[in-house]
């Protein structure tokens, strides 16, 4: 048994041990048969916290091994865990699968349901839909090409006016006041992934293949059912899904694309070019003031401020080590927030460049972690996070939460940085719905070709992205962008909830513009409630209109016009 770290001990000091197997099926499986031979729902639940337990354990050796392995993808150590889990996650899939069988047959299920909450069913049906020891072999070949695909952008190195990049500290180059710098640099990142595509593209085309026989194998015409069991999503459909990225292109491209209209004036452009489009002023963008310390520091002091769980728990993150912010050689690209249930520990994953994003992530994550730090008292794992287009709300809420402290990050630039928060994340939608199409069109079509799978992208672009010009970059015009989108390629139709939650979070910031008491009790309440619900029910708990829903769209656009009407963003 794995000893819990005390309340002083730190992540570094976090044992690792890698689960064996053997040992873990063996307890699983005993305490599964118990489950099945009971004869009273006191016997069962007793059996299921032993289940949970094991289920923890696992699950806790799993994060910690991905943590310790995304900071420094070079440590051969963890480089062998990750490929051991790789291999082996399969195996625990199928654990789960035969508990997830058990617990939908379970004569007590009524008083189970009682005790647990019935989405926990909800949730369990799904799971069945997603495996069959039969796709163990293909699992385990997923799992190898996504690492293979993480190794291959953590370990970019890119060569500029004489010093060397990574992808993460090759951003600030990107956003030079220079636009020559600018569009050299861009060229060079480009470049990395023209060079890699010959890698990328078989490589990608493998996963598809293996998703697909997963899905055949499961009794699916195609990967897409499957990919909407493994987000666990119950309660709305492809269709609407359809409907909704056609709400978005009605209702947001326009606005977006007089955004960016906006720009080309206060850039003195004559026609705004691909690497101008994260270049948002004449006078440079926001960039946050101070080191990484003074970052955190600043960052303790604003959840203190914000309200007393913030306080709590960000001291908590911070006294424990549980962030990694600062971007190094090795650590894999991105921003992620993880949970280790044994320990009770969230765990913040950043790369800090400089820009403004250092605190966009920061805060973004952060409302992950206070989630899952706020739903900790569930006792299965399936309640700790919410389905992922749930779960983003309380990522890109916290981004707006948190607006009264910007100037501690900011300064004299806060309502530059207010106003290009704003813009970014309207513009995202666009282009978060164009990666969700591609996905269907994708899985729909195993049998694209990497030239076919190009092009579709970049119809996509010419239909959300109408304003993007590429200034002849020919592995850009010829569809490749997509290539450096790590969702697609690790967790596929994982991004449509990126958009359905950004449409959540403007009703919170106009909420939290109105009355910021009732805006955080709501919000407080969602994050309690974890993942016990569904999204729609989550929706409707935290007081917000569906996305789905007929005019929510359109109002969010009525709101934030309002707001980018009321600023001279000529003065920035």
């Amino acid at each position: 048994m794995i000893d819990t770290p005390s309340t002083t001990t730190t992540f570094e000091s976090f044992p690792y041990t890698r689960p064996d197997l053997e040992v873990v099926s063996r307890k699983f499986n005993a305490s599964l048969q118990n489950f099945e031979q009971a004869t009273s729902p006191e016997e069962q639940i007793q059996s299921l916290k032993e289940l949970i337990h094991i289920r923890e354990e696992f699950a806790t050796m799993y994060n910690l091994c991905l943590i310790r392995h995304t900071v420094d993808t070079r440590d051969p150590f963890y480089e062998t865990e990750n490929t051991y889990f790789d291999e082996n996650l399969p195996a625990f899939e199928a654990l789960n699968d035969n508990f997830y069988r058990a617990l939908l047959k379970s004569p007590f299920r009524t008083e189970l349901a009682q005790k647990y909450g019935g989405h926990l069913f909800v949730l369990a049906d799904l799971a069945l839909k997603t495996f069959k020891p039969t796709i163990q072999k293909d699992l385990q070949e997923e799992n190898a090409y996504s690492t293979e695909y993480t190794k291959l952008k953590a370990t970019a190195q890119l060569e500029f006016d004489g010093a060397v990049y990574n992808l993460s500290s090759f951003t600030p180059i990107e956003q030079s006041n220079d636009r020559s710098v600018r569009r050299r640099a861009a060229q060079t990142k480009w470049t990395f992934y023209e060079k890699n595509a010959p890698i990328v593209e078989p490589l990608f085309d493998k996963m598809v293949q293996a998703r697909h026989r997963m899905a055949r194998t499961l009794g699916n015409d195609n990967f897409v059912a499957v990919g909407y069991a493994r987000m666990r999503r119950s309660d709305y459909t492809p269709d609407m899904v359809a409907n909704f990225r056609k709400q978005v292109r009605e209702h947001i491209v326009p606005l977006a694309s007089a955004l960016y209209e906006r720009q080309r004036r206060r850039l003195g452009l004559d026609t705004l070019c691909y690497f101008d489009e994260d270049y948002k002023f004449p006078s440079g963008n926001p960039k946050p003031v101070g080191k990484p310390a003074e970052i955190v520091a600043n960052a303790a002091r604003m959840y203190s401020e914000l309200a007393p769980e913030t306080d709590k728990f960000f001291q908590h993150l911070f006294d424990t080590n549980l962030m990694s912010l600062e971007n190094q050689d090795g650590k894999a690209t991105g921003g992620y927030c993880t949970y280790m249930p044994l320990f009770q520990a969230p765990f913040i994953f950043s790369n800090f460049n400089g820009t403004s994003g250092d605190i966009d992530v920061l805060t973004h994550e952060a409302g992950h972690a206070f989630q899952v730090w706020s739903s900790r008292h569930f006792e299965f794992d399936e309640y700790h996070w919410p389905t992922s287009d749930a779960a983003e709300i309380h990522s890109m809420s916290m981004e707006f939460f948190t607006w009264p402290w910007m100037r501690l990050f900011f300064g004299p630039d806060t309502e530059k940085y207010y106003f290009m928060h704003v813009g970014n994340a309207l513009q995202f939608l666009p282009y978060g719905v164009a990666v969700d199409e591609f996905q269907h069109i994708i899985y729909e079509n195993p049998d694209m070709t990497p030239a076919e799978r190009n092009a579709a992208w970049r119809q996509l672009e010419k239909t959300y992205l109408p304003c993007r010009n590429y200034d002849g970059n020919t592995f850009l015009e010829n569809g490749g962008f997509w290539q450096k989108q790590n969702h697609i390629f690790n967790s596929p139709f994982y991004y449509i909830d990126y958009a359905l939650a950004q449409i959540c979070a403007f009703q919170f910031w106009k909420k939290d513009r109105e009355n910021h008491t009732a805006a955080w009790a709501d919000y407080l309440r969602l994050c309690k409630a974890g993942g016990s619900q569904s999204f729609l029910d989550l929706v409707k708990l935290a007081n917000l209109r569906s996305p789905f829903e007929d005019g929510c769209v359109a109002s969010v656009v009525g709101e934030i016009q309002a707001y980018l009407d009321s600023v001279d963003d000529s003065t920035f």
